[in-house]
């Protein structure tokens, strides 16, 4: 427990003390935001802004795990290195996204097809490396029991183990493609993702806490009610280092921001969210615990299939935090709705995860 509060903590600091820190370099590179011409208006203001600060979220995320491990003696597990390889392999791609955008000066970063590849190489590795790492039980980090609160009884290895495998990469890479695009499209106001992945990422620590006292590889005499998570701590501590980074990061990311989180930042903490569900076998309850993420991509959807087939708009823009802005809400405004909003959502899916428990 010790080591939660300690990669939290640190992590925050990194991010606190080291966002400035960033900027500076940035601002003296010109490594700015390009702002796209069909966006609000409102937004052309920004534009020079310095970007790709995912990388400080990342960095600090890892420097507060690993000052927990050294200062508790821990050893690394395997989960929660797959975690931020997930986390990191995606956040290279995405500052390759937003290096080239810079460069360039263009809101178009890596061709569509590479950054699918690149996302699809991280996530490959990550699926087929999370059925590996058995432990002392024979848990390995992931099943491919497609999960809710704990795996169900739909087995994607249904016609044999190679099968099942095959599935698997497929299912985790559908949920890596689609939490970081997720995030990727709510980062659209300043400090809008960064707070509502600092809500999402904290309800996880307290999911990875829960599983751990109720851990069937330590308290058998639960029964049905124990989890399977191969290491529900080692998943808190790394939950709660993405929240420190995040809570420290957003000092310098609200509104009026000094510094973006960029394609290297979303895609990071959409590949953390999906490598955490696959691993903490909670892939369904996600889509709940993150649901203001799921509102935003569905609009986006809404948005694009309804044009298609009728011609017209259902939205002034999408995603959905640019309609309210066009609608005439303020900025801050829109986040802090959207950050209840998401509080809301973590809410009933941290009440339903409890609910099951009790329910047995």
């Amino acid at each position: 427990m010790k080591a939660v509060l300690i990669s939290g903590g640190l992590a925050m600091v990194v991010a606190l003390l080291g966002t400035p820190l960033f900027i500076r370099f940035l601002v003296r590179k010109q490594y700015g935001q390009f702002i796209r011409q069909d966006g609000p208006t409102a937004h052309f203001t920004k534009r020079g802004t310095p970007t790709m600060g995912g990388v400080v979220i990342i960095g600090a995320t890892l420097l507060g795990w690993a000052g927990a491990l050294l200062a508790t003696g821990t050893v690394p597990s395997a989960s929660a290195v797959l975690v931020l390889f997930l986390m990191t392999g995606l956040g290279v791609v995405g500052f390759l996204d937003d290096f080239i955008k810079i460069s360039r000066q263009r809101s178009l970063g890596l061709k569509a097809r590479w950054k699918i590849v690149g996302q699809g190489v991280v996530g490959v590795l990550f699926a087929v490396a999370a059925l590996q790492f058995p432990n002392e039980t024979f848990r390995t980090p992931a099943s491919t029991r497609i999960s809710f609160i704990r795996d169900t009884n739909l087995d994607l290895a249904f016609a044999g183990a190679a099968v099942g495998v095959v599935l698997f990469v497929i299912w985790a890479n559908f949920l890596i493609t689609a939490w970081s695009n997720a995030v990727n499209l709510t980062d659209g106001l300043d400090g809008l993702a960064t707070g509502v992945s600092l809500i999402v990422f904290g309800a996880y620590v307290l999911v990875g806490v829960w599983q751990f006292n109720q851990s069937c590889q330590f308290l058998a005499s639960v029964g049905p009610r124990c989890y399977e998570t191969r290491d529900p701590l080692a998943l808190a501590v790394v939950a709660s280092a993405i929240t420190g980074a995040c809570f420290g990061f957003l000092w310098w990311n609200a509104s009026p921001a000094r510094i973006f989180m960029g394609d290297t930042g979303s895609l990071a903490l959409g590949g953390a969210l999906a490598g955490l569900s696959i691993v903490s076998r909670t892939e369904i309850l996600a889509a709940i615990i993150g649901g203001l993420f799921v509102l935003v991509v569905l609009s986006d959807i809404i948005q694009i299939g309804f044009f298609k087939m009728t011609g017209k708009r259902v939205f002034k823009m999408a995603p959905l935090h640019h309609h309210f802005e066009l609608s005439g809400w303020g900025e801050v405004t829109i986040v802090i709705r959207f950050w209840i909003i998401a509080g809301l959502f973590v809410a009933l899916g941290v009440g339903i995860f409890y609910a099951e428990w009790v329910a047995g």
